[in-house]
Parts: structure tokens; sequence; C-alpha cells
């Protein structure tokens, strides 16, 4: 049980942490780039990168690190975790990040509670985030067969990469996006608009699943 609790604080500290940097580091970049959006979604997307593949390297022996509901679902799915751990995992990870966007908005002297006013609407928002999410489920769930001590350094340049390649930038992960409907900031998004990207995001992960199954030659 100590190492269940343990495992859980993992998940809710790593998606605060994670949440405070993406939302941080939009407003750190937003403010110096004098209005360039490029160079601010280029700031954005270093930082990101930079602190996946931290708290993957430091918190994966604790928990897994994955700080996202997506990769807990699929890991639920293949057996590796129970309903009982996953529900609990999913749980701390949104909580861990709607305190961590808290926590920027306080770095940065803003109102703690916003609401979120950037548009992401429409088919190719949705389809960028499903995309977004069966790469970064996929890469997962192939390197760590593969390869698995490449796994923080895959999922930090899949999402640099996704910032860039996808039109939604690249959310992949359902507990942040609700965390960024409550930013109205950079990396904000309209509360309305969330829903379809969380859905997108959980249609990714569970065709991930399935092709990456196909792939290895595995029933599930």
């Amino acid at each position: 049980m100590s190492d269940l609790k343990r495992a859980i604080a993992a998940e809710a500290l790593g998606s605060l942490l994670l949440s405070g940097v993406v939302i941080g580091s939009g407003i750190m970049a937003s403010r110096l780039s004098a209005g360039n959006d490029g160079v601010a979604l280029l700031g954005n997307t270093l930082a990101t990168a930079a602190i996946l593949f931290a708290l993957i390297t430091a918190l994966a022996p604790i928990s897994g690190a994955h700080f996202n509901p997506a990769v807990t679902l699929v890991q639920g799915l293949r057996g590796e975790i129970s309903a009982g751990v996953g529900a609990a995992y999913v749980a701390a990870q949104i909580c861990g990040c709607l305190l961590g966007a808290f926590l920027a908005h306080a770095m940065f002297g803003l109102p703690l509670l916003q609401h979120g006013a950037t548009a992401r609407e429409g088919l190719g928002q949705a389809l960028s985030e499903g995309v977004a999410t069966f790469t970064l489920v996929a890469v997962i769930l192939l390197v760590s067969k593969a390869r698995a001590h490449a796994v923080p350094a895959a999922v930090a340049l899949t999402i640099a990469a996704g910032y860039w390649w996808t039109a939604s930038t690249s959310f992949a992960n359902p507990a942040i996006t609700i965390a960024r409907a409550f930013s109205d900031t950079f990396a904000g998004i309209r509360p309305q608009d969330a829903p379809v990207f969380i859905v997108a995001q959980v249609v990714g992960a569970l065709v991930a699943l399935l092709t990456c199954g196909w792939l290895q030659g595995k029933a599930r």
C-alpha cells in the first residue's frame, strides 16, 4: 500500500510540474517574444520537452511516469495496471495538472482561476489531437519494448515535434487539456473546445494500442 501511495503521489507531482512548465513557459515565452508567436511556441516547445525528459527519467521507477490519462488507459487495457490503480492515477493526474496551472498563474502574478479564451475548434484540430496522441502512445509502446531506457528521450522528442507538425500543437493528454481550459494564457484552450480534444485523444490512444498490438504480433 505504501508503494501505491508513493506511485500516486509521483503521478500527481509529475503532472503538476509538467502542467506548470507547459503553462508557465507559455506565459514567459509570450512576454519575451514581443508578439512573435513562432518564437513563443519555440520557447514553449523547448521547455516542455526538457521537463518531460527530466520527469520521466526521475519518476518512472516509482509510478511508470504516465502523467497522462490516455497512457494510463492503454496500460490498463494491456493489463499492466488494475482498474482501481488506473482510476487513482487519472484522478492524481487531473488534480496535479490543475494545481500546476494555478501554480504557473501564481508565479507570474495572474489570477489563479481563469477561463481559457483561445479558440481551438474544427475538424483539423480534432484530427491533430487524435494523430498526436496516437503518435505519443505508439512511441511509448514500441520504444518501451525495443529500448526501454530511451523512452524519456523518445517521449520528449515526440511532443517537441508534435508542437510543430500538428495544427493543435499536440496537447495529447486529457489531464493537461482540462488544466489548459482553466488558463487564459498562451497555452490555453476554450472550455467548450476541450471535450472534443479529449475524445480525439482517447480515440488516438486506442487506435495506437490496436496498431502496436498488431505490429508486435500480440492478441491484445
